[in-house]
């Protein structure tokens, strides 16, 4: 009998981990289009991604302060000092900040699709960084391994019919954030031991990036968003929703980290790049792949799944390593 409700508990546990990873993999393909289709299409006409972003931490910041000092439905953990949140919290929000702002802007000027395939470049940045700041360490086939996912992501973008530079600079300059973004992350977790669960992460990490879009967001597009206010058109259920679902992404996550691995949440990251590159192409007539696009792409998500299956043995080393030191002469 207590093995019956065991292997019923096993089960539980794993139909929930995978509804978890489908909602997560269902959740960053649906927002991609969805604000895809906030900035770019007639029917809403909101071309401002600098204010759709601002507009998505102001609403993540308040649903946070609603759904811990409100209602305390969810808590917020202890131990944020001033020192940290200084040092810490407010340059990952403003990286946050950043990777948002960037990356929908991005999709101003170039497809859905080559949006993603340029996003395969990812680990390349992170890793780049993380050897520039001590936490990762240059290997032959960690090189070979990034040399693989350049040398697809540039077969991508050759085979890309009408690429548009603009477009290319604002994405690669949301994957520098993103990645700056993420070894700040590992920086506050393995230096300074700070773990917070999501909505304590949210909740310190929105208002900080709200502010930093809002500075911006007066001098780039206040402006003409006043010029032209009878050109754009305000959605409150359209947006509102919009935000609704991007504060869910981020939980989502979060939640399938905790439930899993970051290499999980990495693989189905894989996953939802092709799900939208494909779909991509049947959504809108703009997006026309070519073998070369594709090509391309299957090279960089090969070194991206290579990069996946060594990154968490070389983690494995480093925390034996660090469990059962060797003596060695001086």
């Amino acid at each position: 009998m207590a093995d019956r409700n065991r292997i019923r508990g096993f089960l539980r546990y794993e139909h929930v981990t995978y509804a978890s990873i489908l909602l997560y993999i269902i959740l960053s393909s649906g927002q991609i289009f969805f604000n895809k289709w906030v900035l770019s299409s007639k029917e809403i006409n909101f071309p401002f991604p600098l204010g759709l972003t601002l507009l998505h931490m102001s609403f993540s910041s308040v649903l946070c302060f609603l759904l811990t000092k409100v209602f305390k439905i969810m808590k917020v953990e202890e131990g944020m000092t001033f020192e940290i949140y200084v040092t810490s919290v407010i340059p990952i929000g403003a990286m946050f900040a950043m990777t948002l702002w960037l990356g929908n802007t991005a999709y101003l000027y170039i497809t859905v699709a080559f949006s993603q395939m340029l996003k395969a470049i990812m680990p390349v940045a992170v890793f780049a960084l993380g050897v520039s700041v001590g936490l990762e360490i240059m290997s032959s086939k960690m090189l070979l391994i990034m040399s693989v996912i350049s040398f697809g992501v540039l077969t991508a973008s050759y085979g890309e019919l009408d690429i548009n530079w603009i477009g290319v600079v604002y994405q690669m300059g949301g994957i520098v954030a993103e990645a700056l973004r993420l070894i700040l992350m590992e920086i506050l977790v393995k230096r300074k031991g700070i773990k917070l669960n999501p909505i304590s992460l949210m909740y310190y990490m929105s208002p900080c990036s709200a502010v930093c879009l809002f500075i911006p967001w007066i001098y780039l597009e206040k402006s003409k968003m006043d010029a032209n206010n009878n050109t754009w058109n305000f959605h409150v259920l359209v947006l509102t929703l919009n935000s609704l679902c991007t504060f869910a992404l981020n939980l989502s996550v979060f939640l399938v980290i905790s439930r899993t691995s970051a290499l999980t949440i990495r693989v189905a990251g894989v996953v939802k790049d092709w799900i939208v590159v494909l779909v991509s192409a049947l959504l809108f007539a703009e997006t026309r792949l070519t073998i070369i696009n594709l090509f391309g792409y299957a090279i960089a998500i090969f070194g991206v799944a290579a990069y996946n299956n060594h990154k968490p043995k070389n983690g494995e080393a480093k925390t034996l390593h660090s469990q059962n030191p060797t003596t060695t002469g001086k």
